[in-house]
Formats: C-alpha cells, sequence, structure tokens
C-alpha cells in the first residue's frame, strides 16, 4: 500500500476525532458555567423575592416592626 494513500485516509480521520474530541470539552465547559450562573441568578432572584416578602410581612410606616438582630 502506498504511504501517500495511507496519509490520505488516516489523517483526516485522526484530525475529526481530534477535533470532535475538543468539540465536546469546550461544549460541556461552556454548558457548564451556563449552569452554574442560572444557578446563582436563581438563588439571588429567590433571595431578593423572599426579602421582599419578609418586609411586607412586617408591615409599613412609623410602626413597622424591625428584624431580631
Amino acid at each position: 500500500m502506498n504511504l501517500r494513500l495511507l496519509a490520505w485516509i488516516v489523517l483526516p480521520v485522526v484530525g475529526l476525532i481530534l477535533v470532535g474530541w475538543l468539540a465536546i470539552k469546550v461544549l460541556a465547559l461552556v454548558l457548564g458555567w451556563i449552569v452554574y450562573v442560572a444557578i446563582g441568578a436563581a438563588v439571588v432572584v429567590g433571595a431578593i423575592y423572599a426579602w421582599g416578602k419578609v418586609r411586607q410581612a412586617l408591615g409599613k410606616g412609623p410602626t413597622r416592626r424591625s428584624l431580631p438582630r
């Protein structure tokens, strides 16, 4: 078998495997960060929502009760 023919067959296959492996690693990294950011945003939004509900429950005006310290 000719060495050039072998190179024309094997090198593209190896290149595709390497590019696919790299693409999977990058995609996993990006999606992982997106999940972490989404969870963090949900926690912050939930805390802001809960804080608003607590403030409403304490009442308004000069007779508003304060949070215990």
